[in-house]
């Protein structure tokens, strides 16, 4: 990728237009870029939080996978959001997988670039602290989907979740994600993910394709998915 590219990248995330010219073009020219296909591993469970990782294209999925082999996918990443700031700013060992649902273009912004940025821009700052806010917020509405509503609600929860303004700003209503991704997303089965997503469509709200998903009515979605 070149560097027009990634500065296109960059200038379409809601932070980097606080900043002063000479902390973006620091942050250009020390974030690094790398292609991943589909399935590839972008950052392993285990490892050191070196970098906050931004999808450039395509789409990441945050999963976590047991010793005995079960799997849990927490949240779905799409195009021009950033996910791990949390474990970035503590420093940890990443406590979850990030894996590319589709092939994906990925910006990895190093952990010295991060903490530099937060100690020296205060508007980036107060945006990092809302967007931990909505981060969040968005968990504590996603444990409520799980516990409180119906399965039909939970994989509208799933959709709608990912068209929040704070943390995903780059969605489009086409989205590059599979029914058996949306069931795990929503922790029911594909069988259970596909008769939900039929229903929807049948109701005009959403198109499904071939590995992708066509949001046509998002208020509805929405609605669907806060249990009405």
């Amino acid at each position: 990728m070149n560097s027009d590219a990634l500065r296109k990248f960059l200038d379409g995330s809601p932070w980097m237009a606080s900043l002063t010219l000479a902390q973006a073009e620091r942050v250009q020219r020390e974030t690094l870029v790398r292609s991943f296909e589909t399935g590839a591993m972008v950052c392993a469970r285990g490892t050191p939080s070196a970098h906050w990782v931004g999808v450039v294209h395509g789409m990441l999925k945050v999963e976590t996978i047991t010793a005995g082999g079960k799997s849990a996918s927490f949240i779905g990443v799409p195009s021009g959001a950033w996910v791990g700031e949390g474990a970035v700013i503590k420093g940890e060992l990443r406590p979850y997988d990030v894996v590319a649902i589709r092939d994906s273009v990925v910006a990895f912004m190093p952990r010295a670039t991060f903490q530099w940025l937060m100690q020296d821009s205060h508007p980036f700052s107060a945006w990092l602290i809302g967007q931990l806010n909505a981060r969040l917020g968005h968990f504590i509405a996603m444990v409520q989907s799980l516990r409180l509503n119906n399965t039909k609600a939970q994989v509208a929860y799933c959709l709608a979740s990912l068209f929040n303004p704070d943390l995903y700003p780059g969605t489009t209503r086409q989205l590059d994600i599979s029914q058996e991704e949306i069931g795990r997303l929503s922790g029911v089965s594909r069988q259970i993910a596909n008769r939900a997503l039929h229903e929807m469509q049948d109701a005009g709200i959403l198109r499904i394709g071939y590995g992708s998903i066509e949001v046509l009515d998002l208020a509805a979605l929405q609605e669907i998915a806060g249990g009405a």
